[in-house]
């Protein structure tokens, strides 16, 4: 596509150059590239970065145009516009062919269960495309996430379905956060069906404000899908049921009846308007029976047969970084994403279920971000593990030394049993060599998560492979 082309719509004429992609990072241009500078966002913990302050740095990279909000003389091709995401929303769409026309979109939100809904229903569908948190999936080829976003931005929310639709894919899997809906970065799709899952009103208030705002954001999924499934147990079902919609939970029409929870994972008996049957789902957690109902009503609305549903339930593989046993015996040691008090409680309840000595836990939590959390975290890591190695969990630029103290002040006041190590790859090492039979060791906070953040930096990490060499430390002949 030539700029003239991408800029007709806004009647700017501009030249017939080759356009060879768009982005808001400056990082990221290349020659040929559009800019879309965008302010930042406002957070309590840090001055926001602006856009426009780095076109500079874009032009000498190669930018051939430039889009944002100011009056600006530029030696290039610059469009004005009043609101510089949703614009580039709007061009990505047309420089990657409207590709969302071609397939069938499922979003899903909820304060928690986004990630494992999206993998189940990406499951159940099999012949889709997903985009994660947890990675990226085209039918069964995998690749990693871009990096830690629920959803990227716009022009990769964009790029991701033209390569879906490249592939002959009919379907795509999207994971919808509060964010991406507020900051537009899913703006101009409309979503056959529409998934939400939770809702935590104490989360993200960083950047909504209230919890009222953060459900707003979150309800904007649900209006712009043909079909909203939801779940009964949110606030404000009424007027989320304005939309045509279909409810899971307790007195929905999807149900469950007989949880039963295994070492193997959950059996139920599934309930639907398309009849029922004996439901088995291999993973750990009886939180994730609404999980499993989200992505079966979804994927019954779509028109699967039950029968597919349940035999596709029982091979689901799982969620990387999600409840994932990674050593069995003479303790055990699983991998979680658990990153707030909630998820983190859910998570240590679930394995104390299992657990046959005691629970030690690694974790930490995340700077620029509500702190909140930290004190959640700090207090339920006290009450519920047995021993905690508070540590480091993208602390970014704010001082890991604050973020441990506050953590620690919060375990403090609960009596819990705790050690502040600073380095994560020590910390896990530490919880392994500590560990006795029995044990469970949870690695909380990272999951599936490719780099660690430290200031500035985001440096590769692979949590499953530090616990891995940490273990053949401790056993150096192979057990487990």
């Amino acid at each position: 596509m030539t700029l003239k082309e991408l800029f007709a719509p806004y009647g700017l004429s501009a030249p017939p150059l080759g356009v060879r992609g768009l982005t808001l990072d400056s990082r990221e241009v290349e020659e040929g590239f559009v800019f879309v500078a965008a302010p930042g966002v406002p957070l309590p913990h840090r001055k926001p970065l602006d856009g426009h302050d780095f076109i500079g740095e874009a032009l000498r990279r190669g930018a051939i145009a430039v889009v944002g909000e100011r009056d600006l003389a530029l030696p290039v091709p610059y469009l004005k516009v009043a609101d510089s995401r949703q614009a580039l929303a709007e061009l990505a769409r047309r420089f990657y062919g409207e590709p969302d026309r071609k397939l069938a979109l499922f979003g899903v939100t909820g304060s928690k269960g986004k990630t494992t809904t999206g993998f189940l229903l990406h499951h159940l569908l099999e012949k889709a495309a997903l985009l994660s948190t947890a990675g990226l999936a085209f039918g069964e080829k995998r690749r990693p996430p871009f990096g830690h976003f629920t959803t990227p931005e716009a022009h990769r929310v964009y790029a991701f379905l033209r390569e879906a639709a490249d592939r002959g894919l009919g379907q795509a899997v999207l994971e919808v956060s509060s964010h991406a809906l507020a900051l537009k970065r899913v703006e101009g799709l409309a979503f056959r069906i529409g998934v939400f899952v939770s809702f935590y009103p104490d989360d993200h208030l960083d950047l909504h404000g209230t919890p009222e705002a953060y459900f707003q954001a979150k309800a904007l999924l649900v209006e712009r899908s043909e079909l909203a499934v939801l779940s009964t147990g949110l606030p404000h079902l009424d007027r989320l049921r304005q939309r045509p919609h279909l409810l899971f939970g307790p007195g929905g029409e999807v149900w469950a009846e007989g949880l039963r929870e295994t070492e193997r994972g959950l059996a139920f008996t599934l309930h639907t308007p398309w009849g029922r049957g004996e439901a088995f789902l291999p993973v750990l957690g009886a939180y994730n029976l609404e999980n499993a109902l989200a992505a079966s009503a979804a994927a019954l609305a779509f028109g699967l047969p039950l029968e597919r549903v349940l035999s596709r339930l029982a091979s689901f593989p799982g969620v990387p970084g999600r409840m994932e046993v990674v050593w069995e015996k003479p303790f055990r040691v699983v991998i979680d994403f658990a990153h707030t008090g909630k998820s983190l409680e859910a998570a240590l309840k679930t394995l104390r279920r299992t657990a046959q000595g005691r629970l030690l836990l690694v974790v930490g939590a995340a700077g620029e971000r509500d702190p909140r959390r930290r004190e959640d975290i700090g207090r339920v890591a006290a009450r519920l593990a047995d021993k905690t190695f508070f540590t480091e969990e993208d602390h970014r630029t704010e001082p890991l030394e604050a973020i441990l103290e506050a953590l620690a002040e919060a375990a403090r006041r609960e009596g819990g049993v705790f050690e502040l190590v600073p380095d994560r790859e020590e910390a896990i090492l530490r919880a392994v060599l500590e560990a006795e039979e029995g044990d469970t060791v949870l690695l909380a906070g990272k999951g599936h998560e490719t780099t660690l953040e430290r200031g500035q930096q985001a440096l590769p990490w692979d949590e499953r492979a530090v616990a891995l060499s940490a273990l053949r430390r401790r056993f150096p002949e192979g057990e487990g």
